[in-house]
Formats: structure tokens, C-alpha cells, sequence
């Protein structure tokens, strides 16, 4: 999969309200760019949080994604338009909960990959958990049903 362009995250960030078919892309566009950007959080890019990455991707989204387009996205000019957390923030409303842990639980497993868990890296943990309004018990796993 190309990141090249993340249009349809740029489409929502402006106002537009998602098909179901521009939703799916914009939960793979997100889950893209918050796992990538989760291998430079701590300035230190480590080959098995790029490879944990791919996998995750792969795994999350069934398309593939190369090393090169994973630093790419950890390294987005993207970011220098609006901060990261604005745009998760407004993908987070356009998304189902469900969707949004999806994401938040593959950020932990890349940052669990290198067997090393910075102070940058809870931070920008919380930042995503935060601009997806998800409370503790929602992390936790504690999601009422109906």
C-alpha cells in the first residue's frame, strides 16, 4: 500500500462526512500513520519496531506495507500541517470504538517490540489515547453492551 498521499485523512480533516468505503480507508490511513509514527516518537527508529509495523499492518488493514513507506509515515511532512493529535482527534468521531482500540492496541504492541518502553513513547501513547477519547476502562477491554 502506498501512503504517498494520506487523501482520505485530509478529506475527513476538512469537514467531509465518510462513506463506508472512505471509513475503512480512513481506519487504515490512521492505523498507518499512528503505528509508523510510533517507531519515531522516541527519535530512535529500531528495524523490529519498522518490522512489527509491517506485520501489524498486514495483519490490521491485509495489505502490505514496505520499510521505506514505514518511515515515510513515521516522518510525514503531513505532521508539520497539523499536529498529530488534531487529526486523530477528528478521525477518532469519524470511527467505531472498536476501530480506535484496534489502533491504540497495535501502538502498544509496537512499542512493547523493542523490548523497551520509553518516557516519549507513554507520551505519545496517551496522546493517541487521548485524541481518540478512549477512557481506561474502554482501554482496559470494559466496553458496556447493549
Amino acid at each position: 500500500m502506498s501512503i504517498a498521499s494520506l487523501g482520505n485523512l485530509l478529506k475527513i480533516f476538512n469537514g467531509a462526512h465518510p462513506t463506508p468505503e472512505e471509513k475503512q480507508a480512513l481506519f487504515k490511513e490512521a492505523a498507518i500513520m499512528t503505528v509508523a509514527r510510533a517507531t519515531a516518537s522516541d527519535m530512535n527508529i529500531k528495524e523490529i519496531e519498522v518490522e512489527t509495523v509491517q506485520e501489524i499492518v498486514s495483519r490490521i488493514t491485509r495489505e502490505e506495507i514496505s520499510s521505506a513507506d514505514v518511515r515515510m509515515a513515521a516522518n510525514s511532512k503531513l505532521y508539520e500541517s497539523a499536529p498529530l493529535d488534531k487529526y486523530l482527534s477528528k478521525t477518532g468521531s469519524k470511527l467505531d470504538i472498536e476501530d480506535r482500540l484496534i489502533i491504540v492496541r497495535a501502538l502498544a504492541e509496537v512499542i512493547l517490540s523493542d523490548k523497551r518502553v520509553s518516557h516519549a513513547e507513554v507520551d505519545f501513547f496517551n496522546m493517541v489515547a487521548g485524541a481518540f477519547d478512549l477512557t481506561p476502562a474502554q482501554l482496559a477491554g470494559l466496553i458496556e453492551t447493549p
